[in-house]
């Protein structure tokens, strides 16, 4: 496996305030989601060693799925945080991502096809998966309850608006 970066983002407790969804966060969340990206497209473009040949078929399968499913999961997290990264740059309105960026639903993993799998393969696919997770909680928060959006967006309209007022 990967060796970790020092304390990253995702090394925050999932309770920590969630909703105060900021640039810094979004870009580190963006750093750690391409390193594990990359290790996900090696680890599958790698594949095993395969095993007996009463497993081998049933290995390859395993392996197929779940990394179809990893790497799904992936862009899907990319694709979310690029577009949170276009909203503080201003290159998408709060109502493009509202209507466009939501993260959509990850598939869980097979367990049956994890258990074929060499444990450095499902840890790697265990922590998109948490990923995925952290990125959710996210992506529900910045929503807010009621259609409201998160302080940070809501502060980012504040200062666009002052900052046009001004030119």
């Amino acid at each position: 496996m990967r060796a970790s970066l020092p304390h990253t983002v995702m090394d925050r407790p999932p309770n920590s305030d969630q909703s105060n969804l900021t640039r810094a966060i979004v870009e580190a969340l963006y750093v750690d989601a391409l390193v594990l990206a990359e290790e996900v497209r090696a680890v599958f473009a790698q594949g095993t060693t395969p095993g007996p040949a009463s497993s081998d078929a049933h290995m390859r399968l395993a392996l197929s799925t779940e990394g179809l499913k990893t790497t799904t999961r992936m862009m899907q997290v990319l694709a979310w945080l690029l577009n949170q990264r276009a909203y503080f740059t201003g290159e998408l309105s709060e109502a493009q991502v509202r209507n466009h960026g939501e993260l959509p639903p990850d598939r869980p993993a097979d367990e049956r096809a994890l258990a074929l799998l060499p444990s450095a393969i499902t840890d790697l696919i265990a922590e998109t998966m948490q990923l995925h997770e952290r990125i959710a909680r996210l992506d529900e928060a910045s929503r807010g309850e009621g259609g409201e959006g998160s302080p940070a967006r809501a502060m980012h309209d504040s200062l666009k608006r002052r900052i046009g007022e001004i030119d």
